[in-house]
């Protein structure tokens, strides 16, 4: 019987949990990371705002003109502070995300990669496949114990970082687009004859654009982490790798990323649903409480998506270590009627005997006859 990839990778997440805790602990390493980091310089960059007695006049005016007059000229002057602050900051989470990233890939496929193997050698698929196939599968076999005797010798954190680092320089040229697509869409809507309508028609597919590219290429990348480990290959060959899979697995990857992909947009559709119910009961409850249970939610939801990535993962470590002949589904089985009693069957007339008495014109011919 063929395997399918997608059953597979969510076996796989299902069966080894700790693989998507440890996706959890370094994604949300970096992402507790980057909270405190905002919120920390946030407060000491408006510890270092100086505030007038004049200003202190305005705010308590509750005035809308002079609040706004009053905040505008706090503010005059420090935004550069902010921006540097901001620059050094994504800085850090940028090779913190790098490092981190490349430690726990390196981990879970690793794992999964072990995993694989010893589901394939239990169940014994190289009995499953055409003759022919044994000698491709003993071939993988032996050419997998050299990739794992290759990948033990030299560490794959050096491509990991170096694949992670291109994703960050694909992320920001994406900024970097859209600030074009906004820029591009504002040339429509002129000083003299505005036209924001136009604008935001024109900014859309641009920005659409932008952001089917940039996943195109973020996806390709962290694809290339696998090989990265898998084969011990370098950041360049990594990606190379990728490419030669995506080409020659396509239906089969196309169909764990779909599968993972509708799996991930039914869990954000709840998710937005159910944090929509403590909003409702925002005049009701403390918003402390409305807040705490959307926090609950919203981490109930980074949950969930951990799991999906880590089951989408190992659907594509599944198609790597399986043979080709195991992915293909099974011929079609002609139809055909079996004999009742072991006696053959009279063909079946389709055209109008032309002799038949009941036909002819004649009056009492058939009685006759």
């Amino acid at each position: 019987m063929p395997i399918s990839p997608t059953l597979e990778g969510f076996r796989a997440a299902f069966r080894r949990p700790s693989l998507t805790f440890a996706e959890i602990m370094w994604r949300w390493v970096v992402g507790a990371t980057a909270i405190a980091l905002f919120f920390f310089g946030l407060f000491e960059y408006l510890n270092t705002l100086p505030v007038t007695s004049g200003e202190r006049f305005f705010l308590r005016t509750r005035q809308p003109y002079l609040v706004a007059q009053a905040i505008a000229h706090i503010f005059r002057g420090s935004l550069s502070r902010a921006v540097m602050a901001g620059l050094l900051a994504a800085l850090a989470l940028g090779l913190l995300w790098m490092v981190a990233g490349s430690v726990g890939r390196m981990a879970t496929v690793r794992a999964l990669l072990d995993y694989f193997r010893r589901d394939a050698t239990r169940r014994g698929l190289a009995a499953a496949v055409a003759p022919e196939g044994g000698k491709d599968v003993a071939s993988r076999a032996s050419t997998n114990e050299i990739r794992a005797g290759l990948a033990s010798e030299g560490s794959p954190f050096d491509a990991l970082v170096r694949i992670n680092f291109l994703r960050l320089a694909v992320a920001l040229a994406a900024v970097f687009g859209f600030l074009g697509a906004a820029i591009l869409a504002g040339f429509a809507s002129p000083a003299s004859d505005p036209s924001p309508g136009l604008a935001f028609l024109l900014f859309l597919p641009l920005a659409g654009l932008v952001w089917l590219i940039r996943g195109a290429l973020d996806w390709l990348l962290s694809l290339a982490g696998l090989f990265a480990v898998r084969d011990g290959e370098d950041a360049v060959g990594a990606i190379s790798a990728a490419v030669g899979f995506w080409r020659e697995r396509t239906s089969a990857v196309f169909a764990v990323s779909t599968w993972t992909g509708l799996a991930h947009l039914v869990a954000f559709v709840g998710a937005t649903t159910v944090v929509s119910m403590p909003l409702g009961f925002a005049g009701v409850l403390p918003w402390r409480l409305v807040v705490l249970g959307m926090i609950l939610v919203t981490l109930d939801y980074f949950v969930l998506a951990d799991w999906l990535y880590m089951a989408r993962l190992a659907g594509y470590v599944c198609i790597a270590e399986t043979p080709q002949e195991l992915l293909k589904p099974p011929p079609p089985v002609p139809f055909s009627t079996p004999p009742l009693g072991g006696l053959q069957m009279a063909p079946v007339q389709t055209t109008i005997d032309r002799d038949e008495p009941i036909l002819s014109d004649l009056p009492d011919l058939a009685v006759e006859t």
